[in-house]
């Protein structure tokens, strides 16, 4: 099936998917295949405008569905009118995607300014327990869904493994991410939702790009190589369809082996 088929098969409807972060990198890959996977997709963004509407118009494009809803996740009223738009637009919620998060910045511990690590907080660790609480809210059999899939996006940096130095804090939030995802899909899984996180390794992305050691640690890789963003959406899509019906609280890790 092509793509443009596969788009057009989308216009049937599997319900609405939000994807966090999406216009741009691992985000909009995951939109675009969740989109041609025939969810009507939110495409989220917090300040890349142009990026969320291209991957808007690119899934139209192909006959799907899709909108833009601008957010900072680690806003909750934004993250409260993101849910809200959703529900009006595209109809009942069937997955979340919590992919938007940041680096933080670069530097030892004993460099960092304690706002900067709050903010790094709040968007990578806490913007993704605010939207699973609107998620749960909208999707749990005990507040009347039908059940559905949380999806976190981590990263394998959460093992703080050796070869990227200065990242201490993004490696915290995101071990907090993988928790959290273990954790959070206990308490629902009775209510019908499915948590579950990805670790990417290096992704060939413009935020990997930027980051000090990254080239390297891809080529040192078993497959010596970095990933692509399509090889973490096709992820994501398992872990949102049936076929991982049994899958929960579980972390997939995608890094070439590393």
């Amino acid at each position: 099936m092509t793509r443009t088929e596969q788009g057009k098969q989308g216009k049937q409807g599997k319900g609405a998917v939000i994807v966090t972060g999406a216009s741009r990198g691992i985000g909009a890959a995951i939109a675009n295949k969740l989109a041609d996977d025939g969810y009507g997709v939110v495409v989220n963004y917090a300040a890349d405008e142009a990026g969320a509407d291209s991957v808007v118009s690119a899934i139209r494009g192909r006959g799907g569905k899709a909108i833009a809803v601008r957010a900072d996740v680690a806003a909750p009223d934004d993250v409260a009118n993101l849910f809200d738009r959703a529900r009006k637009e595209m109809g009942p919620l069937t997955a979340l995607v919590n992919n938007a998060g940041t680096l933080g910045e670069v530097g030892r511990i004993d460099e960092q300014d304690a706002n900067d690590l709050t903010r790094l907080m709040r968007v990578n660790v806490v913007g993704p327990m605010v939207c699973a609480r609107h998620a749960v809210q909208a999707m749990s059999t005990a507040h009347g869904g039908s059940g559905g899939a949380i999806v976190n996006i981590a990263s394998v940096a959460a093992r703080a493994i050796p070869g990227i130095s200065g990242f201490v804090p993004y490696e915290t939030t995101k071990g907090a991410v993988v928790t959290f995802s273990r954790g959070l899909s206990n308490e629902v899984a009775p209510e019908g939702i499915r948590v579950n996180s990805v670790s990417p390794g290096v992704i060939d992305t413009a935020m990997a790009a930027a980051t000090p050691g990254a080239k390297q640690a891809a080529t040192s890789s078993p497959l010596g190589r970095a990933g692509r963003p399509d090889e973490i959406a096709a992820a994501v899509s398992w872990l949102v369809s049936p076929a991982a019906s049994y899958v929960t609280g579980t972390d997939v890790t995608v890094s070439g082996g590393v």
